[in-house]
């Protein structure tokens, strides 16, 4: 088989939730497991960093992978779901995972795995590992794709498990408190193993702290060892954004240069640099260089794309994955802090979404082009636009995120801003 039919092949012999969402949820690790049996047991052969979270779990994998490169270790890194091809989910050194590598890998493993049937994500966490062991990295950057405990991800025995913040999302699989997604994220801590808890929350915190003496696992909340300062404001004629890092009030770091700029990397950062901190003690050497060379350099050397990104100027074209209201709300309040003539939305949503909360959240003053991504799951156009004007929202349907992109464009000011978002497919769709 070819590149693109290995692919179409995963697509459409294989369930895959970020596309069909429910349908391809399944409550436990066993194919995971029997998967890794027949591959001989591939995650046993690295080390690994375990990253879950609600929000900012790729951020904070980019970031902690592009300093252990940086520090001369051979990383690995597994996220999801990826942009615009399909080997971003897994590389080494920042370099995507050869075309060659996965069609080879489906064609040796297709037969024997029909009996366990895999899911899309199931299959790609085999790859990771058998590519990441027989690659002899020195550690894997590993972020969950939803929750923690029964992740396919979750049968590593990590160096550090991060769990960066909790927030409501993917409510109808992990629960619907804070308090109950908390305990799904938990289940990524392991015995005696170290976790960094990336924000702190009245809901949450005791739901870490007895998961982790239950585990015997030292827990490291972020707040209580770094802050982190940003220096400015944004500018779309700068790339990024700068920081001071402080170390329990003592300046570590002055001016760090940071090529993401959305504020909400602020909570990134320290979740970061506690887990380096961490990781430090555990023997990895990792200098003060190689802590600013790796975050100046995360784009460069991981490829990360899609947060907060300046994809045009005149008028200003930013795009941001943010798909749920924690995220929505970070971005908003980054979007009223800018300066232009008019806003122009390009919006689109997958159905599985709580819709009337994300829609709440968006500026009534903003002229929409609704859309729906190019994914099953997409939420129809139609029931977007009918849903929004419910809350003051008013826009055009269009009937593919190109179309409406390509109609705000046509339709802005050069002093106006246009922001894509509301789902990493439609963000996908313009990149």
């Amino acid at each position: 088989m070819s590149y693109k039919q290995t692919l179409d092949y995963l697509h459409s012999m294989l369930p895959m939730f970020h596309r069909i969402g429910a349908a391809a949820y399944k409550a436990d690790l066993g194919n995971t497991i029997a998967l890794c049996q027949l591959l001989g047991q591939p995650h046993e052969k690295f080390k690994s960093v375990h990253i879950a979270g609600t929000n900012g779990k790729g951020s904070v994998s980019h970031m902690i992978a592009s300093v252990l490169q940086s520090a001369g270790y051979k990383t690995g890194l597994f996220t999801s779901p990826h942009l615009t091809d399909f080997r971003e989910r897994i590389r080494i050194n920042g370099k995507m995972i050869p075309k060659p590598v996965v069609v080879r890998f489906v064609n040796l493993w297709k037969t024997e795995f029909r009996a366990i049937q895999p899911s899309f994500f199931e299959w790609t966490v085999g790859l990771a590992f058998d590519y990441f062991g027989h690659e002899r990295v020195d550690i894997a950057v590993l972020e969950t794709g939803m929750g923690g405990r029964l992740d396919s991800t979750n049968i590593v025995t990590p160096a550090l498990s991060v769990i960066t913040n909790i927030g409501m999302d993917h409510m109808a699989f992990l629960g619907n408190t804070l308090e109950k997604i908390a305990r799904e994220k938990a289940g990524i801590i392991k015995t005696r193993t170290p976790v960094v808890i990336g924000e702190r929350l009245p809901e949450t915190a005791p739901v870490f702290i007895s998961k982790a003496n239950e585990m015997s696992a030292p827990i490291y909340f972020a707040d209580e060892f770094f802050s982190a300062e940003i220096l400015g404001v944004f500018n779309p004629e700068k790339s990024g954004s700068s920081y001071n890092i402080y170390h329990k009030n003592r300046i570590l770091h002055k001016n760090l240069s940071m090529p993401l700029a959305g504020n909400y990397q602020q909570q990134n950062l320290v979740t970061v640099f506690t887990a380096l901190e961490v990781l430090k003690k555990k023997g990895f050497n990792i200098s003060d260089q190689h802590i600013t060379k790796g975050i100046s350099g995360v784009v460069r050397r991981t490829g990360l794309r899609g947060r907060w990104q300046v994809l045009g100027k005149n008028p200003l074209i930013i795009c941001d994955v943010g798909h749920n209201k924690d995220g929505l709300v970070q971005v908003i309040a980054q979007i009223k802090k800018l300066t232009f003539r008019q806003l122009h939305i390009v919006f689109g949503m997958v159905d599985d979404k709580d819709i009337d909360s994300m829609l709440e959240l968006l500026p009534d003053d903003a002229i929409y082009y609704f859309c729906k991504p190019d994914i099953p799951r997409g939420l129809d156009e139609r029931i977007l636009v009918a849903e929004a004007a419910k809350v003051g929202l008013i826009g055009q349907s269009h009937r593919s995120v190109k179309e409406a992109y390509g109609v705000a464009i046509k339709s802005a000011h050069p002093d106006d801003l246009i922001f894509v978002g509301g789902s990493t497919f439609v963000v996908a769709e313009v990149l």
